[in-house]
């Protein structure tokens, strides 16, 4: 199938902004990681509570230098302890934006809903998420140079 891009008066953008990550909710981590090894071969770096308990998925292979995959197309992700109390406990993307700040308006704007302040992740980037207008929840990140 080919797709055509037409000219759209809502696109305010001259390029496209990628997803570059994503994101899952466990229950148990230790099970969770164990499965994605066992079913793909995935590695997990588990992380304490200074950083959430987050689980980093590598999934493909990493360039040495940089850190990002070697094979254009691919990404890898991370895990985020599921809780009862926020909203948007699925499966995500994180896409890749020049301005957290800038891009949350854009959300806004487009009848999106941000959720919470954007954080600053240590060694990573700025990082905030948002709920679409389907519900989806969704994240995007201003990572730090390389």
């Amino acid at each position: 199938m080919l797709w055509v891009q037409k000219s759209n008066p809502l696109v305010t953008h001259t390029f496209m902004d990628p997803v570059v990550h994503f994101e899952m909710p466990y229950e148990d981590r230790e099970r969770a990681a164990k499965f994605y090894a066992s079913a793909f071969g995935w590695k997990a770096q588990m992380f304490g509570p200074e950083m959430g308990n987050y689980v980093v998925m590598t999934t493909t292979e990493l360039d040495e230098a940089t850190k990002r995959p070697v094979q254009a197309g691919q990404i890898n992700g991370g895990m985020y302890e599921k809780t009862a109390d926020e909203m948007g406990q699925h499966p995500s993307v994180v896409i890749s934006v020049e301005d957290v700040d800038v891009s949350m308006r854009k959300v806004t704007e487009a009848g999106g809903r941000v959720l919470g302040e954007p954080t600053d992740i240590p060694g990573v980037g700025r990082y905030a998420s948002f709920l679409d207008t389907e519900g989806n929840r969704v994240s995007i990140i201003k990572p730090l140079p390389m």
